[in-house]
């Protein structure tokens, strides 16, 4: 007799008639018609490729996006990086974290710092890959992990690779929050050190949101050229100078991100 949390070959059966959830399955489905070639969507649209009414995909859509996983714009709908919550256990072990992090073990051996690949989920990023020097920073974090994005060298280059109007949207939406005395807060020199990053194609944070700590970042593109994420290495501020750490890490970091873009590529994330 199976126990209490177990499934047995009759109720796996029974899975397959008349005791699915067609709700969930509609929504599985509506998660499911968006795509690398489909990363936005109008209502019709997921009607039509999911083969449920309007009306039903209106339910399911706005009820992922009051969860976090869709965003709209009015008109279409997109995914955010929310979602990899509902798979993040194989996400982590078989697709990013399986093809970055050999790559960034070899920028953490090359420059002794922590390197973190991270995407923007509204005012933060999030960590979707590490791998942490021996030497530990006080800003640590796991996968998963979220750090504000204005006072981070990854959120600085995904904020970097905002078109205006987005980065108006997120400027009035999050006030510039000072975390130290050395924390940009002005809107005004904020927009020109985006500037300055996005001409140059790199950012570098000195003790702006921990003092001692110091980051350098990278975008990585997609394979449209949009940056999807940005990859960072981390270093204590007493023992790496700012010229250090943009001469050992940049190109290291550089010839990483381009490993990577190509590589996720290939495999067709």
């Amino acid at each position: 007799m199976p126990g209490t949390d177990e499934i047995d070959d009759a109720e796996l059966a029974l899975a397959g008639g008349g005791e699915r959830l067609e709700q969930l399955e509609r929504a599985i489905s509506v998660l499911e018609a968006f795509n690398r070639e489909r990363s936005s969507l109008s209502l019709s649209e997921v009607a039509q490729l999911t083969g449920i009414t309007r009306a039903a995909a209106r339910r399911i859509l706005l009820t992922l996006r009051a969860l976090g996983h869709v965003r709209s714009d009015g008109r279409r709908f997109s995914l955010t990086p929310k979602v990899l919550n509902l798979g993040w256990g194989y996400f982590a072990s078989l697709s990013i974290s399986e093809i970055a992090q050999p790559i960034m073990q070899e920028v953490v051996t090359a420059t002794e710092g922590s390197c973190s690949m991270a995407v923007l989920d509204g005012p933060d990023i999030v960590y979707v890959a590490r791998v942490h020097t021996p030497r530990m920073m006080t800003i640590g974090g796991s996968v998963g992990s979220r750090l504000p994005a204005s006072a981070t060298a990854a959120g600085r280059n995904l904020l970097a690779g905002l078109d205006d109007a987005a980065l108006d949207a997120y400027l009035a939406d999050e006030p510039l929050e000072q975390y130290t005395r050395r924390t940009i807060t002005d809107p005004e020199l904020f927009r020109a050190e985006l500037r300055t990053i996005r001409d140059q194609g790199w950012a570098i944070v000195d003790q702006e949101l921990e003092i001692g700590l110091r980051a350098i970042s990278v975008p990585v593109r997609g394979h449209d050229g949009q940056i999807t994420s940005a990859l960072s290495v981390s270093s204590n501020s007493a023992r790496v100078s700012l010229l250090e750490i943009r001469r050992r890490s940049l190109p290291a970091l550089q010839e990483a991100a381009a490993t990577i873009s190509t590589a996720l590529l290939r495999s067709g994330h």
